[in-house]
């Protein structure tokens, strides 16, 4: 997708994307931060999207979001001025592909369902890579495209009209994989129906990204 159509998309998006999108995922999004929760340090959200996942962060940790449409991060903001989440440190309205980050500025990144609304997702996981830390974590929930089946032909339908429904419906996982700075150290199903899954990278000590 090119950039202009996803801030287009999701400026369409943004005032039902909880009710509709957010409400689908919800579960996954919260066993993702789950696991968060049992990490310490600062965490960056990219794709923050109208901060459903915010509130579910505990206390201890320092959460920072970006995310490149102005109006689901206006209901972010809202978000957590209504609810005082005082763990988020900041939210910033970003382009992914270039990360207004240090290297090495958080301990854990994550990305929940961004990575097949975004274009160069190769050059958004290497920027995830490159503000993680040393043996932090990157973290990727996201759908991926099944080889075969009748989902598999459904997602290739969908796919022409990516522009227009704001995800790759045929994204294949491979896209994501190709980071020499991260490791798979977890790949897991997560809900509903096991349509998404979870991959989980360490930060490699010494590598290229």
């Amino acid at each position: 997708m090119e950039i202009d159509a996803v801030r287009s998309s999701y400026r369409r998006w943004a005032p039902v994307y909880d009710a509709t999108f957010g409400a689908i995922t919800g579960v996954g999004r919260r066993r993702a931060v789950a696991h968060i929760n049992r990490r310490t340090g600062s965490v960056l959200e990219v794709g923050v999207g109208t901060g459903l996942s915010l509130p579910t962060y505990r206390s201890h940790l320092k959460v920072t979001g970006v995310d490149y449409s102005a109006e689901m991060l206006k209901k972010a903001r809202e978000r957590v001025m209504d609810q005082g989440l005082d763990h988020v440190v900041a939210l910033r309205e970003m382009d992914a592909r270039a990360l207004d980050f240090p290297d090495g500025s958080f301990d854990t990144v994550v990305a929940m369902y961004l990575v097949s609304v975004v274009p160069e997702p190769e050059r958004v996981v290497s920027e995830m890579a490159r503000v993680c830390r040393p043996g932090g974590e990157v973290i990727v929930l996201n759908h991926f495209a099944r080889d075969e089946g009748t989902v598999a032909r459904i997602e290739r339908a969908l796919a022409p009209f990516a522009d227009k429904i704001g995800w790759h419906s045929d994204f294949p996982m491979d896209r994501v994989m190709g980071c020499g700075a991260l490791e798979v150290v977890e790949k897991r199903t997560a809900p509903p129906f096991g349509l998404f899954t979870l991959l989980r990278f360490s930060r490699r000590a010494h590598a290229d990204a």
